[in-house]
């Protein structure tokens, strides 16, 4: 569908550049297919009659006729190349996409091949009790302060690359970013939880790397990317809820 409104679109560019304004010295013009400057005349096909004419020379404001022929090739020529170049980048959004599989999770392209970052497992450890993330209830039932851990002190996903490129299949429509992880011991702190004693409400502080993110198609493929390079460390891509304590990490550490 790209190609052939991309033709049609040239198509209408060409017949439009084709009629030229044969300007007379006196402001008028007449809408020409093509002219020839020929000795004391200026030989012509007209638009209007359809038919080939003559007219002196020295009636016939060539400069100008001549300048804005030129200025509607330049402009036909910039628009057929910004067309091609936005035809070419969807041509290369729809292959590099074609190399994501459709299911939930974190990839990233390593030469030609995919590969994916597995899940790391959370746990939300309070003062009195350490739970793993997944058995814990939408709705909180402790109060306080908690963290949200990883066990290691460093990812086993290692890149070099600090402007690394990831692409995240979402489950559902949720938020997702990459966050800074903490080293803590032999665990990896992912956020601080604060627990609402009254309201039962959590508060959620993941610090956040600022990214660009590209979405790559309807149903929740995105391509992400730090806005600066990321200095070495451990980081996480997250997919989450506020306030619903039902992160998915994707550990990796930056060296």
């Amino acid at each position: 569908m790209r190609k052939i409104l991309l033709a049609l679109v040239l198509l209408v560019f060409t017949a439009w550049a084709a009629n030229v304004k044969l300007y007379l010295k006196d402001g008028a013009y007449h809408i020409v297919r093509e002219y020839q400057v020929q000795s004391d005349r200026v030989h012509f096909y007209s638009i209007e009659r359809e038919e080939w004419e003559d007219i002196p020379l020295d009636l016939v404001d060539v400069k100008r006729t001549e300048s804005e022929a030129a200025a509607r090739k330049e402009t036909l020529e910039h628009d057929a190349k910004v067309l091609a170049d936005e035809d070419a980048a969807d041509r290369a959004i729809k292959k590099e996409t074609s190399r994501i599989p459709q299911n939930p999770g974190v990839y990233w392209l390593d030469g030609d091949k995919t590969k994916s970052l597995k899940a790391a497992e959370g746990a939300v450890h309070s003062d009195k009790r350490r739970e793993i993330l997944k058995a814990l209830s939408p709705i909180p039932t402790i109060s306080g302060k908690a963290t949200l851990e990883i066990d290691g002190a460093h990812s086993q996903n290692v890149f070099s690359n600090p402007e690394q490129e990831f692409y995240i299949q979402l489950s559902e429509t949720e938020r997702f970013g990459i966050c800074k992880v903490t080293t803590k011991g032999t665990i990896r702190i992912v956020e601080n939880l604060t627990y609402m004693p009254i309201t039962k409400d959590v508060e959620e502080e993941p610090v956040m790397v600022e990214i660009f993110r590209q979405q790559l198609d309807p149903n929740g493929l995105y391509k992400i990317w730090p806005k600066e390079k990321m200095a070495p460390g451990e980081y996480a891509v997250i997919e989450y809820t506020d306030g619903k304590v039902n992160i998915q990490i994707w550990d990796f550490a930056i060296k």
